[in-house]
């Protein structure tokens, strides 16, 4: 698939979302003023109510998160961790905070969206029977609860209360969900009673579980290109996938669209600036829709990108 700076991507003929369709909007993101590049964007982007979007970056000096207006503007940079591998941001009793999972530190932090961090869940608050933690990513239930996945370790998704108590653990390398590499994981809204995706990228697969980690059924396997990170909208879900997709998904579990798709399968934060192509991705590493659904997606890339999709109306 060619992509230029004009051209549409068009949802995958002979789906029932055939109008659905998306188109490039280059060069969304700047750098912050006296920077070159973002800095190295092994991490997550998220949208607030307000329509800000947070870039997670893991080399820079003044804070890990960088924050833009809806306009794409550079507003400020968050003086939080550098290696906020995975966020969310969500409402909890009614205010919007930044939930995250800070790999190099393995812990969790619920931050204000000033940065202000308000409950840490510190390493030594996890079972100690799990192996070494490598988290990677965390959510928040409608109850209050959080769940946390070590992702790059064995792939136990862990379970608190909304104060930070430990409640349960599950997942992991064994029966019945063999998780490899779960590299991340989201609440899923969109159902009632809500459930839990699962980005098992290892087995490049993605389960919907329920909240007590129950699988309830497969959403998509083997067609896929290593699920990394997934948004939501409406009925919708996109997909980030590391080794070069960005994939939307209806309420059925049915692909509908694909942008960004590059020829030969990529996973490698070292495609600089210059082999960039516009509007193909190298290493979708996070991914968000804004509040319009339009989509934002940041790659695993020592030099930081990040590509916007406006959906057409």
């Amino acid at each position: 698939m060619k992509i230029s700076s004009l051209l549409t991507v068009l949802a995958l003929s002979g789906s029932a979302f055939a109008e659905l369709s998306y188109t490039l909007v280059p060069d969304f993101i700047k750098p912050p003023p006296g920077q070159e590049n973002l800095g190295n964007s092994h991490g997550e982007i998220a949208c607030d109510s307000a329509g800000n979007f947070y870039v997670s970056v893991q080399d820079n000096k003044e804070g890990g998160l960088l924050v833009y207006g809806p306009d794409g503007k550079f507003s400020k940079v968050l003086k939080v961790p550098s290696s906020l591998h995975g966020f969310v941001i969500r409402k909890d009793e009614g205010k919007e905070y930044i939930f995250a999972a800070v790999l190099n530190e393995n812990r969790f932090i619920k931050c204000n969206l000033d940065g202000t961090v308000v409950l840490e869940i510190p390493k030594t608050a996890f079972p100690e029977d799990k192996g070494a933690l490598k988290l990677t990513n965390c959510d928040v239930a409608s109850n209050g609860d959080i769940y946390i996945v070590d992702g790059y370790g064995k792939s136990w998704i862990f379970v608190f209360d909304r104060t930070g108590k430990f409640k349960k653990v599950f997942g992991g390398p064994v029966q019945p969900w063999n998780f490899k590499n779960t590299h991340k994981i989201f609440i899923d809204h969109r159902f009632s009673p809500e459930r839990i995706v699962a980005l098992d990228r290892g087995n490049n697969r993605m389960l919907h579980l329920d909240l007590d980690g129950n699988i309830i059924g497969t959403i998509a396997e083997k067609s896929l290109r290593n699920p990394s990170s997934a948004s939501f909208h409406g009925d919708l879900m996109c997909v980030a996938e590391i080794a070069g997709r960005v994939s939307v998904w209806d309420k059925d579990n049915k692909l509908v669209a694909e942008l960004g798709v590059s020829q030969k399968p990529t996973n490698t934060p070292k495609i600089g600036p210059k082999d960039w192509q516009q509007g193909t991705v190298t290493s979708p590493h996070g991914i968000t829709f804004d509040n319009d659904g339009n989509i934002l997606e940041t790659e695993w890339n020592q030099w930081g990108r990040v590509l916007r999709w406006n959906v057409n109306k």
